[in-house]
């Protein structure tokens, strides 16, 4: 490679590590305890606790689900309903009530759908303002509690990221031409062998820090994507879409439920968005159904039931924006292999630090003049 278009890829990677360095240092610190946000949630949670139902029950009647929490939280519009992993078990998404700053409102409740008892309030998915320790994390990992800007400006940061990667990469194979992989010289400098750990560590984690700078820069867009996808479904609708005026006090979600897993009969319920959440139309419930292998359990099909009359309306397989969004969100976190895969995500974030933090110190360093040619 000629000594020109090496230090134009040299260059490259310089000022593009440069630019999202801190920034990703944030993300891989604050990552590390969201990589476990399931068992830190389970271990921190405030809510009562209930043994799970023993043996097989009844399918819960989700309209008297729904109607319990109405009657508890009136002012609180019902946004959508989780299925959760533990049978009978649901967490049900509340707007905001009118009130002064800073109030609590936990935007979640947990109800058992076989005693139809609210089991407590969750700050899970939480506001950082009201949330606790892991609401803070995961705000400032997403947006850097600056909202959808923030948002955005982290996914350019990924998109530098990739870029850093790209370049370091490739500048990789003419420096270890004259010596072989995996090479740490420790009877040098100790800035050679932090230049020698960075680039072993770096090459080694290569692939990895590639998919979590880009499923992360795609999760950024999560915005974007659910509302491209709702221009779609109008398109589809238009005719009635176009005129109607939003439901209100949407009734017979079990009817949707049904009518949905009777159409996908393969499939199960993921979640169901209600008529005017930002998952949803005006005037359908979006009923979200997955998959039960690793894979397939992560893509969500929605299949639209008019919240007044039930009528079913197949929008069609997802398109495959939707589908990247929701691929991506699990193997940004680790969450298709369980603990062992999440303890793996998190040593190689380890590793990441190092080479980021590592990165900074050889550039003070070789800017300071203090490290001769290797």
């Amino acid at each position: 490679m000629r000594s020109r278009t090496v230090a134009r890829w040299r260059s490259v990677h310089e000022w593009t590590s440069l630019a999202c360095t801190l920034f990703l240092l944030l993300l891989c610190l604050t990552g590390l305890p969201l990589v476990f946000h399931d068992e830190i949630d389970g271990w921190l949670d405030d809510g009562p606790a209930a043994a799970p139902p023993a043996g097989p029950a009844a399918a819960p009647d989700m309209d008297r689900v729904v109607q319990v929490v109405r009657e508890a939280y009136p002012d609180r519009p019902v946004q959508f309903v989780v299925w959760l992993e533990t049978p009978g078990r649901f967490r049900v998404g509340l707007a905001r009530r009118p009130g002064p700053p800073g109030q609590q409102q936990k935007p979640f409740v947990l109800i058992d759908g076989t005693t139809y008892r609210i089991l407590g309030e969750t700050w899970s998915e939480k506001d950082w303002r009201n949330g606790g320790v892991l609401s803070v994390l995961l705000m400032l990992h997403t947006n850097l509690l600056l909202g959808q800007g923030g948002q955005l400006f982290l996914g350019a940061m990924g998109l530098l990221f990739l870029a850093s990667l790209v370049s370091g990469a490739v500048l990789y194979g003419p420096f270890m031409r004259k010596l072989a992989f995996g090479t740490v010289r420790a009877d040098r400098s100790p800035r050679v062998v932090w230049l020698d750990l960075h680039n072993l560590i770096g090459i080694a984690a290569l692939a990895w820090m590639a998919v979590v700078g880009l499923t992360g820069a795609v999760n950024t867009l999560d915005t974007v994507v659910f509302g491209a996808w709702q221009r779609h479904v109008a398109a589809q609708l238009r005719s009635e879409y176009a005129a109607a005026a939003r439901v209100r006090q949407p009734q017979e979600l079990q009817r949707a439920v049904t009518a949905a897993t009777a159409f996908l009969a393969h499939q199960e319920v993921s979640f169901v968005a209600f008529p005017g959440s930002m998952f949803a139309t005006p005037v359908h419930y979006a009923v979200y159904l997955r998959g039960d292998s690793p894979l397939t359990s992560q893509l969500l099909h929605p299949v639209l039931v008019d919240a007044r009359d039930g009528r079913l309306v197949d929008v069609g397989a997802p398109p495959w924006y939707l589908w990247a969004l929701e691929v991506s969100r699990p193997l940004h976190f680790g969450d298709y292999g369980g603990l062992p895969m999440k303890v793996l995500w998190a040593v190689l974030d380890l590793l990441a630090i190092v080479v980021l933090g590592s990165g900074v110190y050889l550039w003070v360093a070789r800017r300071r003049g203090r490290i001769a040619p290797c």
